[in-house]
């Protein structure tokens, strides 16, 4: 039967936003969720409950040049409440998620909303709670059973596919929420928007495998597609744009009924999986929406004349042939994973030094094939002698890289819009992290790593957790980026590579979660 959705709480979590940031279509990180599950034993019927209460609090560890100043000021205060209850009735398992959000509006806060009401009036950030305070249904969907090799969930879910815990190369099928915590929250489900799917598995005990179907009618609201970011001038603006509301009347909206890129549409995939001796492997196709946004300009239409005074943000259809495998070295005693994925028809902006450079990327929009392929390798280490630890530490390594197709220099494509770096024909990244485990894995310190090879760009993210008891855990991480080059308020540039806009971003984070 179908299994419940995976939290994932790697750091590799982090990694997932250098591809967000990179504007790039690449991605790869979660398992597949298809895996099968264990039901209640026997035929009893049952309701149970549960959640968490989380807390968050962030602090600026750098001043900004849009404010001049921001440093040692708490650049979020949030809370949460998420409940969850899981049912069953005869045949029939129910699933209920709802979570609400709230944040405080800090002094850091009040100041970006007032530079977004003088700067761009009467968009979403002119009221910047509206951007974070959120109470909704995440998630309700039913499960059930056709016989023992068939399995169904019907409503609104997320489904994580690939083989990675790093970047997505074919797990794109739902998009994730970046504007109130980037890239950097460790848990999927804090940040992942879920989709009403069709979904469907079909066991074939005979080839050790099974067929994962998934259809998307198009019944979801159309902001639930593809990733969202802060585009509305708050703190996780990129930088030159904090204060600055690109949603605002006279700027930029956010079009899903573009021709290329309806969010109506039915999309979906289909998914085999299966085992070949001691290694597994999967072949999937998916039909979805490119889950970065790209600028349809006012000034080079495509496909349709964009309602925007400057363009639209849109999310055109994109095709994804994927295949992966993982596996161990017995030699090195070593687990590994590689995936590809040929995505077809992949949407760049163009025009890095359009308008003499004061708008890059408005050039308009030309497609290309792209392929992009990770291999990840974990291993434990016995560093119980050396550092004390109760447990095996675990270390990741993992290379992503993006390969442009038919890449000719005098396309002009640029990594993102608003940015004029000249995208590279490869595009190659480098992660790591280790988490080391005290007090019978109750206290875990952990560093998460990364570079971008191509741009020289990099970030480094240590971080410490512990486990009180059953229902309390805390968590404390600095998220610190080193970019090579970055780009100030008013300045023509073409240097500035993808994790360039989180230049002078530096935070320390603190947060704390009681589970019941």
């Amino acid at each position: 039967m179908l299994s419940k959705r995976k939290q994932r709480r790697s750091p590799g979590r982090t990694a997932l936003g250098v591809v967000a940031a990179l504007g790039m279509t690449g991605s790869a990180l979660a398992a597949d969720e298809q895996e099968g599950a264990a039901t209640q034993a026997g035929t009893d019927n049952y309701l149970r409950l549960g959640g968490y209460v989380r807390t968050w609090a962030s602090m600026n560890l750098q001043d900004h040049p849009e404010t001049n100043g921001g440093a040692g000021q708490l650049s979020m205060l949030r809370g949460a409440l998420q409940l969850n209850a899981d049912a069953k009735t005869g045949p029939l398992r129910w699933t209920l998620v709802g979570r609400a959000d709230r944040e405080y509006r800090t002094p850091y806060l009040r100041e970006l909303e007032s530079l977004n009401q003088a700067n761009s009036p009467g968009g979403p950030g002119s009221s910047i709670l509206g951007l974070y305070n959120q109470t909704e249904l995440r998630e309700y969907f039913v499960d059930f059973d056709v016989g023992p090799l068939t399995h169904f969930r019907i409503g609104k879910q997320s489904v994580a596919w690939g083989e990675t815990d790093f970047f997505h190369l074919t797990d794109l099928i739902n998009g994730y929420d970046f504007r109130w915590r980037s890239f950097l929250e460790r848990e999927n489900d804090e940040v992942r928007k879920p989709l009403f799917l069709i979904n469907g598995k079909f066991e074939v005990p005979p080839l050790d495998g099974a067929v994962q179907v998934i259809v998307r009618p198009g019944l979801d609201r159309q902001r639930d597609i593809g990733n969202t970011y802060d585009l509305s001038g708050s703190r996780w603006a990129s930088q030159p744009n904090k204060g600055i509301d690109f949603l605002a009347p006279g700027f930029l909206t956010n079009n899903y009924r573009h021709p290329n890129g309806n969010a109506n549409d039915v999309t979906g995939g289909v998914r085999w999986t299966g085992l070949a001796g001691p290694v597994n492997y999967a072949l999937s196709y998916l039909n979805t929406f490119k889950p970065d946004p790209v600028v349809n300009s006012a000034f080079a239409p495509w496909g349709a004349k964009p309602d925007g005074a400057l363009g639209d943000f849109i999310h055109p259809k994109i095709n994804v042939f994927g295949a992966s495998i993982s596996g161990e070295i017995p030699a090195l005693d070593t687990v590994y994973a590689a995936e590809v994925a040929y995505q077809r028809n992949v949407p760049y902006n163009l025009g890095s030094g359009f308008m003499g450079g004061a708008l890059p990327g408005f050039g308009g929009i030309k497609t290309k094939d792209v392929v992009v392929t990770s291999l990840r390798l974990d291993k434990q280490l016995r560093l119980m002698d050396l550092l004390g630890t109760s447990e095996n530490t675990l270390v990741s390594l993992q290379v992503f890289d993006t390969w442009i197709q038919r890449f000719d220099r005098a396309d002009d494509l640029v990594y993102q819009a608003g940015f004029g770096k000249p995208a590279s024909r490869h595009t190659t990244l480098l992660t790591g992290f280790f988490t080391l485990n005290y007090l019978n894995s109750r206290l875990n310190p952990g560093l998460a790593v990364g570079w971008d090879m191509t741009n020289g760009d990099a970030f480094v993210i240590p971080s410490i957790e512990y486990k009180l008891g059953d229902h309390w855990r805390f968590l404390a991480e600095a998220d610190i980026f080193f970019p090579r080059h970055q780009k100030y308020p008013g300045q023509v540039e073409r240097s500035t590579g993808p994790l360039g806009g989180f230049a002078h971003n530096n935070q320390f984070l603190v947060r704390a979660t009681y589970q019941f």
